[in-house]
């Protein structure tokens, strides 16, 4: 998860994300493009991520930190608060366009495969591996392809930035990031299973 400062939304959607899939293995992370490195989140942030089932604890241990091409190397998957956070990602690394994405877009293409769709994806792009990395990144390909063929935003698609701005403005932000946050955990499902209680 990408923006500018690392302290808002990136912290918000990381957070909630890897609450939810804290069953999965998966590892979620965000930075900013230009980080307020060291910085926590700010209060309003902080109670949203709370009042969305994010540990107390959690919350209190983020500390901003920078958007780097090895981060950039390593994801499966870069989801970006804005457009211009997705721009300033790709001049890190290029090769990463088709695992780059708003997350606003993110969620808007996923919308346009059903679950069975999803499922072949999986299957054969991946050739039935049963390596979860392989079958989330089939999804992703095959998500990215929906570029040019789903249905265009109706809007702007960036996530509004609240750093220093009213409560409203937070929770907001906040609307606009959960929805979308629970798109990318059906992406993820469909990919990686649960961790069994025995492993």
């Amino acid at each position: 998860m990408v923006c500018t400062g690392n302290i808002c939304r990136s912290p918000l959607a990381e957070l909630i994300l890897a609450t939810r899939l804290s069953d999965s293995g998966v590892t979620v992370r965000s930075a900013g493009t230009h980080a307020l490195v060291g910085h926590g989140m700010p209060d309003p942030s902080q109670v949203l991520a709370v009042r969305n089932g994010v540990p107390p604890e959690l919350v209190d241990a983020h500390r901003a930190s920078p958007l780097t091409e090895q981060l950039m190397a390593e994801a499966d998957l870069v989801l970006t608060m804005a457009a211009e956070h997705t721009a300033l990602a790709l001049q890190l690394a290029p090769r990463r366009l088709h695992r780059t994405f708003t997350l606003r877009e993110f969620a808007r293409l996923t919308d346009s495969l059903t679950d069975h769709q999803l499922a072949l994806a999986t299957e054969s792009a991946a050739q039935g591996a049963a390596n979860p990395r392989s079958r989330l990144n089939a999804l992703i390909a095959a998500i990215s392809d929906q570029r040019g063929v789903a249905p265009r935003a109706a809007g702007n698609e960036d996530v509004i930035d609240p750093y220093r701005r009213a409560q409203k403005v937070y929770e907001q932000s906040a609307a606009e990031i959960l929805p979308a946050i629970l798109r990318v955990e059906r992406v993820v499902r469909a990919a990686v299973p649960k961790i069994s209680s025995s492993g």
